[in-house]
C-alpha cells in the first residue's frame, strides 16, 4: 500500500470489505482505534493545501480484490459507488472530529453527508437526498412505537432530518436517515435510549420481531464515532432486515436494508462503512 496525497476536491474511494466477521463481542462498543481493520484497509492522507474553510479531509485507498485472502477477482458482491467527496465547510469551521471542535458539530450541509446511491440503483423519489420530515424516520418503526419516539425527538431538540433511499437490481432496498441534534449530548442521549430499547426488543424496525447483534461491521473502525448493527433473527417472513446505528457527534444515522429471501452481508458492510466515513 502506498500513501496517496489528494488535492481538492477531497475524494473517498469506496471501501473494500474483508473476508468475514470476527467473533462477536458481548456488547457493541465504541472504538477509537486507527482506521481500519477487517472489512477494508485504508491509508489516511492529510490534505495539506486547500481553499479557505475546506479544512482537512481523509483520503482512502482500498485493497485490490487479489490482496484479500479468500476473495476471487470476480465480483464479490460489492456495489459500485460514485467517487465520494467530503463537502466544503463554511469559512473557519472544523470537521466534527477535529481538535478545537469540542462540540463535535457537523458544520457541513447534512444532505451532502448522505451516501449517494450506487451505480445501477433506482432512487426513491420521496427520499432523494433532501430534507425529510420526522415522519419518514418514524415510518421505519412499528406503529406502536412512533408516538413515543416522536415526542422524544421533539423534546431532544432535533434540528434536521435528511434521507436517501434506493433499490438495487438484486432487490435490496436501502434507506439512510441522518438526524442532527442541537448538541452531541442530545445525540448521545438518543443513541443510549434507542440502544436500551433495542436490547429489550422494545423498539425494532417495522416487521422485525427478534433481533441479534450483526458482527459483520464490527471492524468498521472510524475514530470518534460509534456503530451498532443488528439483523433480523430467523425465522423471518418473506423479507429480512438488517440495520445499523451510527452516532457521530451531533448526528445520529440509521442505515436500514431489507431484501426478499435474506439480506446480503457484503453490501451491508460496504454501505455502513462508507456512511460512517462521511460522518467521521
Amino acid at each position: 500500500m502506498t500513501e496517496q496525497i489528494l488535492t481538492e476536491p477531497e475524494v473517498l474511494v469506496p471501501a473494500e470489505p474483508g473476508p468475514g466477521p470476527a467473533p462477536a463481542p458481548a456488547q457493541p462498543k465504541k472504538s477509537r482505534r486507527p482506521l481500519l481493520l477487517g472489512i477494508a484497509r485504508w491509508t489516511a492522507a492529510v490534505l495539506v493545501c486547500g481553499g479557505v474553510g475546506a479544512g482537512a479531509a481523509m483520503g482512502i485507498t482500498a485493497m485490490e480484490r487479489t490482496d484479500v485472502p479468500g476473495l476471487a477477482t470476480e465480483s464479490d458482491g460489492r456495489w459500485e459507488y460514485p467517487e465520494l467527496a467530503l463537502p466544503a465547510l463554511p469559512e473557519g469551521a472544523l470537521r466534527p472530529s477535529s481538535d478545537g471542535n469540542d462540540g463535535e458539530i457537523h458544520h457541513a450541509d447534512l444532505r451532502k453527508l448522505l451516501l449517494p446511491a450506487p451505480v445501477g440503483a433506482t432512487a426513491d423519489p420521496k427520499l432523494n437526498g433532501g430534507w425529510a420530515g420526522t415522519d419518514s424516520y418514524l415510518a421505519l418503526l412499528k406503529e406502536k412505537d412512533r408516538g413515543a419516539v416522536k415526542e422524544y425527538l421533539a423534546d431532544s431538540a432535533l434540528r434536521h432530518v435528511a434521507a436517501r433511499a434506493w433499490t438495487t437490481p438484486d432487490g435490496t432496498r436501502t434507506q439512510i436517515h441522518l438526524l442532527r441534534f442541537s448538541s452531541v449530548a442530545y445525540a448521545e442521549a438518543y443513541k443510549d435510549e434507542t440502544m436500551g430499547e433495542v436490547a429489550q426488543f422494545g423498539r425494532l424496525p417495522l416487521g422485525v420481531e427478534v433481533s441479534k447483534i450483526d458482527t459483520s461491521v464490527q471492524d468498521v473502525d472510524v475514530p470518534n464515532l460509534s456503530i451498532y448493527a443488528y439483523g433480523e433473527e430467523k425465522p423471518y417472513g418473506p423479507e429480512q432486515t438488517r440495520w445499523a446505528y451510527i452516532q457521530a457527534g451531533d448526528t445520529f444515522a440509521v442505515v436500514t436494508q431489507t431484501r426478499k429471501g435474506g439480506t446480503l452481508t457484503v453490501p451491508f458492510q460496504q454501505t455502513v462503512a462508507l456512511q460512517a466515513q462521511l460522518l467521521g
